[in-house]
Parts: structure tokens; sequence; C-alpha cells
């Protein structure tokens, strides 16, 4: 029973609906590692979750486009706590990662805690009371919404797990976009009651998830047209299945699985240098890959060539993993348009000739693609935060968002964020960015449920002065980096000062040993339960560590003696068969 335990481990019941200790915003990824270390190291299950769709996932619940996957080994894309042994291919599928995903949720009994179709509209930060108040609705024509359409919760702590990629983005400077009368979808709000047999598809933008999408719908469309504004360095996946053998040693056989994932991290680590050092030898080798690719699924078509090779170095924008994009646009009916969109107007899509500046008559279109990203720069949008003295998130990010350790921001006390500002990464699985920083943030939670438990309160905020030396010693090697190329433009950076508000300036070891420990030094403490951490300098949280450490040797004997185990096993469970055949 719930009444035998001691807070936090009470869940959320009817009488406390809108009460809790932590509220968090997102059950993607994020949301989801965060509640589970709530529960593993905080014994806290006096959390909510509220969920804006009708299902876990995220970014894997709203992507489900032709050929959505990961451009990250499947072994290396899923929790350490949680590996999963049983993936079917080398890179994963959308299905299967969402698959994948449920299963946690399941195992850790977050379902219970989960409120879907849920939108948070606000939040703001009450100085007295020293606690959050954050204003939901539910979805219309919900059911739950016949019982409370709107209402506010109260939590000590608020955690957002809604990340970078979460509200579609549309190309609103093409004009008429809007007026287009065929069919327009965007990537991350795919229609799949539409039926793409031989339509004539036109694709708005070629980076990652077109050319995810092309090689599919190209299978079956009469023609696909892809709109291309810049091009990008592309390599091969080198995608195969992975054979129910192979599966079974992972699962049977660990150390054989670790050492797997921790190869791909390593190699993953050594990427770094590709994305950030466009003078690297590893940038050069992403270009020799890219060009041979290109020139073998495309020969003898210097002119295409040219249209296809970038002019900034690898790194700027995204690079993209795939083995099918170069060959789909080889296919006779798949055209590459680079000249810029002039117009939308009923089923056409006009151009514009660079050469004279006038327009040139489109040709028409069944369904209009938008793979045009998202709205990365606006983190937290469009919820509406106001933090200390009543202070709006968008008054402490008018220059850029930046938080410090890219967890905490500024004036918003008792609040975290996952893949936040300055932690997306171009060279490994976020999955590793993630658990640092649910670790860290459930550290910071710790403190404030213990005040809460002794009837107190207490709030922490990041000393603005530390804000600022974090952030200006990311900005100094990120304005070094390929990321700041100004021969290109990408999600990672503002247009207007080049700022690079998404990507983290270094290795995923470097940023998993920053947030190691919580020095709370780097935070204004205050409240009356600020006792809890008299004579505390910090607090030492580890890391999970992933990478290369024990050698080939200990681990041929560890897989030896789980070998030894997995056919002592198999023995005694068809022993019967076994003798069976010997008496044959």
């Amino acid at each position: 029973m719930a009444g035998t335990k001691p807070w936090p481990e009470v869940p959320v019941g009817n009488k406390d609906h809108a009460n809790a200790a932590v509220l968090i915003i997102g059950a993607g990824i994020s949301g989801m590692c965060t509640a589970i270390d709530l529960i593993k190291r905080n014994k806290c299950q006096n959390f909510i979750i509220v969920e804006k769709s009708s299902g876990i996932g995220g970014t894997w619940h709203d992507n489900k486009y032709p050929g959505c996957c990961c451009d990250v080994w499947s072994m290396l894309y899923s929790y350490s706590f949680e590996q999963n042994s049983e993936w079917t291919r080398e890179y994963p599928g959308q299905e299967e990662i969402l698959a994948y995903l449920r299963s946690v949720a399941a195992k850790y009994g977050l379902y219970n805690h989960i409120r879907f179709n849920t939108t948070v509209e606000s939040a703001h930060w009450d100085d007295e009371s020293k606690k959050w108040k954050t204003t939901l609705t539910t979805a219309a024509g919900s059911k739950d919404a016949e019982f409370n359409r709107e209402y506010e919760i109260t939590t000590d702590f608020l955690v957002s797990g809604m990340g970078q990629l979460n509200v579609p983005k549309y190309p609103e400077d093409i004009p008429g976009l809007k007026d287009f009368q065929g069919k327009v979808m965007h990537s991350a709000r795919w229609d799949w009651s539409y039926d793409l047999v031989g339509k004539k598809i036109a694709v708005i933008g070629n980076g990652a998830t077109a050319a995810q999408i092309i090689p599919e719908i190209a299978k079956v469309a009469e023609h696909v047209t892809v709109f291309q504004r810049t091009p990008n360095w592309v390599i091969p996946r080198e995608d195969a299945p992975v054979s129910s053998f192979y599966r079974n040693l992972y699962k049977y056989v660990p150390p054989l699985r670790w050492r797997k994932r921790a190869f791909q991290m390593d190699f993953r680590e050594s990427f770094y240098d590709a994305v950030m050092d466009g003078d690297s030898p590893f940038a050069g080798d992403i270009r020799r890959l890219c060009l041979n690719q290109m020139h073998a699924a495309l020969p003898d078509q210097p002119e295409l060539w040219a249209k296809l090779t970038p002019s900034y170095n690898p790194g700027c924008k995204r690079i993209i993993i795939s083995d099918d994009y170069y060959p789909a646009l080889a296919q006779a009916n798949v055209t590459l348009e680079t000249r810029p969109i002039a117009r939308i107007h009923d089923h056409i899509i006009d151009l514009l000739d660079t050469t004279s500046g006038s327009t040139a008559p489109g040709s028409q279109y069944d369904l209009l693609v938008c793979a045009t990203g998202f709205k990365t720069l606006e983190f937290m949008h469009p919820v509406e935060i106001k933090g200390l003295n009543n202070r709006p998130l968008s008054d402490i990010w008018a220059g850029g968002a930046r938080a410090f350790n890219g967890v905490n921001v500024e004036d918003l006390p008792n609040f975290g964020t996952l893949y936040g500002p300055n932690t997306n990464l171009g060279h490994n699985s976020i999955i590793l960015m993630i658990e640092a920083q649910s670790r860290y943030i459930t550290a910071l939670i710790a403190p404030v449920l213990e005040a809460r438990r002794r009837g107190k309160s207490l709030s922490l905020r990041p000393k603005k002065d530390r804000v600022d030396e974090y952030n200006a010693e990311i900005q100094k090697i990120l304005a070094n980096s390929s990321f700041a190329d100004p021969n290109c433009n990408s999600w990672y950076k503002r247009k207007d000062t080049g700022l690079i508000t998404n990507n983290w300036s270094g290795t995923v070891i470097e940023y998993q040993e920053r947030l190691s420990k919580v020095r709370w030094d780097d935070y204004e403490v205050e409240g009356d339960g600020t006792e809890v951490l008299e004579g505390k300098e910090e607090t030492s949280i580890g890391r999970v560590v992933e990478e290369t450490r024990v050698s080939d040797a200990m681990l041929a004997v560890l897989g030896a003696a789980g070998m030894a185990v997995v056919a002592a096993g198999w023995l005694a469970r068809n022993s019967k068969y076994l003798n069976r055949v010997r008496v044959r």
C-alpha cells in the first residue's frame, strides 16, 4: 500500500493529483531516463511525467516517415543499464527503437506516472513557496478533457525532457507554401493513410531525414524531385542484419556485447576529430569516402558531382550516413533540383532562374514533403517559462540559449533540462550524454527532496559567474571548430550572431567527467532547509564507463566462461533429446 511508504516513495494519487515532488516534461529518452534514475537513485516515486503525444518515445514516436532509422549503431543506441541484445539490424529502425523504449517503460512502471495528451502551456517559479507552478491543458476531445481541460501542478523540481528536435520547422520563407492544392506533409508528421503509389512528389530538403525518405518513396512514386539548397557530406552506412545466432551470443554472453559496444563507442569518440577539425586526417577520410561513394553511384556525371559536393568542412552541417541516397539519385524517376523555389501555387512549384532572375515555370506535384527539420534554436518552445523574480526565459536567453553544464539555467531555481543548450553531438550517441545529465539532475534533486521530507524548502540555481565562465570556455573552443565554418548555415548556430547554441565542444567522455560530481559552491542555495547541504563541498556521482578499459584477453576469458555456462545450460535443457539421438 502506498500509505505505508515513506515520502517520497509514495506515488502521486487522487488526493495529490496536482502536487508532486518532481514534474518531468516529455516521455522520450530523456524524460524516461530521469524517471528511472529517480526511482533507482533517489527512491522517489512521487513524480509525474506529462507527454503531449499519445505515447512514449519522443522523437521516435513523432518521426515515423518511410525509411526512418537511427544513424548511430544499434548496440550503442540503448541505455547502458538496459542494453538491448535483440536488435535485428546494425542500425535500428524507428519501429524497433520505439518497441525497445516501450519495453523499458513497462519494465520500470513508468506508465503509472505518465499523463498522455497533456500539453505544458507555462511554468513559473513561486519565490515565496519555492515551488514551480506549471499550467497544463489536456487535448480537446479527449476523455481526460472531460474531467479537467486545464489545471496547475505544484512541484519542488521541474525537469525538461523536451530536447531539441520536437517542434517541426516548415519552410515558411517560400511564397505560397500554404496555398499548395495538393497534399503537404512534414517528415515529423507523416500521414501513412496517404497512398504514395504513382504520385509525383516534391521533397524540400536534402538533410539526414530526406536522405532516408527519398530512397523509400522513389520505389513507388511516379517521380520524385529533390529540392536541394546546400549539399551534404554523405558517407556509407554499411548497414546489415544481425543474425539470430549473434543476437543469442550478445544475450547469453554479455562480455561480447560489452566489447562490441565499447568498440563502437571508441570509434565514435575518435570521430570527434572529424567533425571538429576540418583539416584533420579523419575529415580528409570523410571527404574521400563521400566522393568515392558518389562517383561509384553516379559515374561519369561531373556536373552532378559538383552540385552534390559541399564547399564547407565536414561537421559544419550534420554528416549523413547512408548507403542508398546516391543510388536513389541515380534512378530515372528521381531528379535533383538546385535552382531556388520562386513560389508555389495550385499544384505547381515555380523555380527561380539564377542567371536572369526571372521565374521559370515549374512542374505539377501531388505531394509536397517538407523534410526541413525542427525549430532547434528555440529551446523549450512554445512553453512560457518564468523564473526568479518572474524573469522570463525569453529574457534570460535573449542573446541565445545557454546553460550551466548544459543542464541548469540562470535564474531558474530547481530546474534541469536534458539535451539542452550545447549538448548535441555530431559524432556519438546522444544517449551517452543524456545519462550523464540525468544522473547529475537527480543528484541536484536529492537535497531538495530531503528538505521537503523535513517539512522545509530548498532552492538551487547556478551562480551567474559560473554560467558565464562555463559558456565562455566552450564557446572559445566551438569558435575554432568546423561547426563555426562561415561557408555553411546549420541548425547548430544562430544566423544573426553565429553563436553555436546546440553542440557540445568536447568528447562524450569529457562531458561525462565534468558531470561526474556536483560542486555545491556552483549554486546559490536558499530556503529554510539549507542545513541539508551544510558541510558538503561536493557530491560524487561517478560516470558510466563504457569505453575500452578491459583487455581483449580478459574479455576472451569472460566470454569463454559465459560460453561454457550457455553450453552447459543448453546441454541440460536438451539432454533427453541427445539421449534419444544416441539410442538411435
